[in-house]
């Protein structure tokens, strides 16, 4: 790689960050361009949700790098400029200040809040979680006297209604399914979030749709389809969200519930690597493709396509890994169920108490483990995480999980 060659990054998010470090911390001395729709420069959004949201956390800790390392790594940061187009023919990217040429190109242009029609065109006040702009409104209808409504008992709607909640805000959570998070922990662990939400006073509203959402004043009137009006100052729609995939559709590259990348991270055109929550990568080790959305995932995929980028070999098989901090409940989860499900689930320790590990098993085999608040078991639930194990050892609570393999 000599200094004659630029690499482009499209989007700056987290992703991109990580990628960009590690292309100069490898010895990359061409050019490094990255555009990002936002004005600020790269950061993390987890504390969007979690400590920025809450007020514990200052607006300067959020960023992946302070000012001067761009300029300092001879990183050219192209803020509040959106890309229009990638042509892979011409090798460009172009904005609407013209076009710029790529040697290599990495798309992380991460995803997107869904959006419910309903909640948009009510005129009453909405919002959705995903910018600092986002996390501020938000945080300005906390209070005593205030009410928010969420929907969707994801994790975003869950963090957002504890955070209103340790504010003194009133909190209703309405979820369509019978219990929040019931896809990704299924029954058994979702019970413990929900019963945790309910003990700190959020009405919590499961099995439930809603009708309408409409202006009431300055405030918003939710009708859900059991006949019952919830009034609030503010609605935040929680649903999920989508991958900002059009941009590279629109260029050709290969897409399919985001930008389609093999185990090294790239794409169908030459010399096109894509990272972060926006990639749909195929994962060595599970022998499936999974878009990861979580802070962890952006980290790792983006070093790892900046390596791959530079001409390295480097698969991407690291687990899925994500985080929540929710009232005094601290949570972390490795691996994933996928779309065949698992047999059972064997919970460890006190989940009334909610100081526990779980484990999902389909046959002997581990799929996924968490602790919660149990931070002394979180690298034995990571190493048993993918293995087969003994099943009546590692239901015998007294068996110590370093002894439990098959």
């Amino acid at each position: 790689m000599n200094r004659t060659q630029t690499f482009v990054v499209v989007g700056a998010g987290l992703a991109a960050a990580k990628a960009v470090e590690e292309l100069r911390a490898a010895g990359f001395a061409g050019g490094v361009v990255v555009y990002g729709d936002e004005r600020h420069r790269p950061y993390e959004r987890p504390p969007l949700s979690k400590g920025y949201l809450k007020g514990g956390d200052e607006l300067g800790s959020v960023f992946v790098h302070p000012p001067e390392w761009y300029r300092d790594n001879g990183v050219d940061l192209r803020l509040g400029a959106p890309v229009l187009e990638v042509d892979t023919e011409g090798r460009l990217v172009r904005t609407a200040d013209g076009a710029q040429r790529y040697d290599r190109l990495l798309i992380a242009t991460g995803a997107t809040p869904r959006r419910l029609a309903a909640a948009d065109s009510s005129g009453a006040p909405v919002a959705y979680l995903r910018a600092i702009e986002d996390s501020d409104r938000i945080k300005a209808a906390f209070g005593e006297g205030q009410r928010i409504v969420v929907l969707g008992g994801g994790w975003i709607g869950l963090e957002v209604a504890a955070a209103a909640r340790e504010a003194g805000t009133e909190v209703t959570v309405v979820e369509v399914l019978e219990l929040p998070l019931l896809r990704v922990l299924g029954p058994e662990v979702a019970r413990v979030f929900a019963g945790l939400h309910r003990e700190r006073g959020v009405d919590l509203r499961t099995g439930t749709r809603v009708a309408s959402v409409e202006r009431d004043g300055d405030r918003a009137a939710v009708r859900l389809d059991d006949g019952s009006v919830l009034a609030a100052d503010l609605v935040v729609v929680g649903v999920g969200v989508r991958p900002n995939s059009d941009l590279a559709e629109a260029g050709g590259i290969g897409v399919d519930n985001g930008v389609v990348v093999d185990e090294f991270l790239r794409a169908s055109r030459p010399d096109v690597f894509a990272a972060g929550d926006v990639a749909n990568a195929y994962h060595p080790v599970l022998g499936r493709r999974l878009r990861v959305e979580h802070w962890d995932n952006a980290i790792e995929q983006g070093r790892v396509a900046a390596r791959n980028m530079l001409g390295g070999e480097l698969g991407y098989d690291r687990l899925p890994y994500f985080f929540t901090d929710q009232y005094d409940l601290g949570m972390e989860y490795v691996g994933g169920v996928g779309p065949e499900g698992y047999d059972e689930v064997v919970l460890r320790g006190d989940t009334e108490g909610r100081v526990f590990t779980a484990f999902w098993l389909r046959g002997r085999r581990v799929l996924a483990g968490m602790h919660a608040n149990d931070w002394d078991a979180a690298d034995r639930v990571r190493a048993i995480v993918g293995t087969e194990v003994d099943q009546s050892r590692l239901r015998d609570g007294s068996v110590p999980l370093e002894d439990v393999a098959g």
